[in-house]
């Protein structure tokens, strides 16, 4: 008998560590995901980090310290390189898009100047929420493009977004958590690059997702009124998310906003002798 519980012990003892070496670790891979999803898209990488932050992601210093901040609650959801390339590729997509400049500027020519005046607090909460939601779902979709010119599967992203915690409402209405913002990545994908559909994703959140998106993709298709307004807001999307990584690479690794930004900040020369 003691030889036999011997003989479990140093099974177990062989299989513990081999089971810690197969352990993925998201945030240990988030700097040769990110330099590849830069490369591969003719980013230069050279003096870019990527560094992993438990608060929320703040790039608005990137054309000055060329760091990219990439948030661990995010890379919690990431249980392989194309999930780890979701997160990072999304976190490039702001970088592209200039959003933290844009808000900043935005900030600068739309704050009131009588300070008499009480905001509303309701209604700029509201507006945060909109404009918060409407930066991310751009940002997802430059993502995608990054992932599949990486080689990434960009079906990853939905998983991610679909593996976090939902509200109350989404389960009480039984749709996915993101529920809005993973059926726009999956409706670009499906216009973009629909070959990248039929390569699919084999986990439980994907599949779960599909039972939700196929019940509103099939009512689209049954609607001419649905597919054309479907056609022009993906046709659009296409041309503005190439657009946007092209100049981004042009200009040298900013953006449109931050150059605005940038001009709105320089010193205005003296005048006076």
């Amino acid at each position: 008998m003691k030889k036999v519980l011997l003989s479990l012990f140093i099974v177990v003892g062989m299989t513990i560590p081999s089971f810690a070496a197969t352990t993925y670790s998201s945030a240990a891979r988030v700097q040769e995901v990110g330099e590849k999803l830069l490369t591969s898209n003719g980013i230069p990488k050279t003096n870019i980090q990527f560094m992993v932050v438990s608060d929320t992601p703040n790039n608005s210093e990137f054309i000055n310290n060329k760091v990219i901040n990439v948030s661990s609650a995010e890379l919690a959801f990431a249980g392989n390189d194309n999930e780890t390339a979701a997160v990072v590729a999304t976190e490039i997509g702001h970088i592209i898009l200039g959003h933290s400049s844009k808000n900043k500027v935005i900030s600068m020519l739309t704050t009131p100047t009588n300070t008499d005046v009480a905001p509303n607090a309701t209604l700029q909460t509201f507006a945060s929420n909109y404009k918060t939601t409407k930066q991310d779902k751009e940002a997802d979709l430059v993502a995608v493009n990054l992932m599949v010119s990486a080689g990434y599967n960009p079906l990853a992203l939905i998983v991610v977004l679909t593996k976090q915690t939902g509200t109350y409402w989404d389960t009480l209405v039984g749709r996915p958590a993101n529920a809005e913002k993973a059926l726009n990545v999956y409706d670009y994908i499906s216009y973009t690059y629909p070959d990248k559909l039929k390569v699919g994703y084999g986990c439980n959140e994907y599949r779960n997702f599909l039972a939700y998106a196929d019940t509103i993709t099939e009512t689209r298709k049954e609607s001419k009124k649905l597919t054309k307004a479907y056609n022009k807001t993906y046709s659009k999307a296409k041309k503005n998310t190439a657009k946007s990584i092209t100049k981004f690479k042009t200009r040298g690794g900013i953006s449109g906003w931050d150059a605005v930004y940038g001009l709105l900040n320089t010193p205005v020369p003296s005048t006076t002798k």
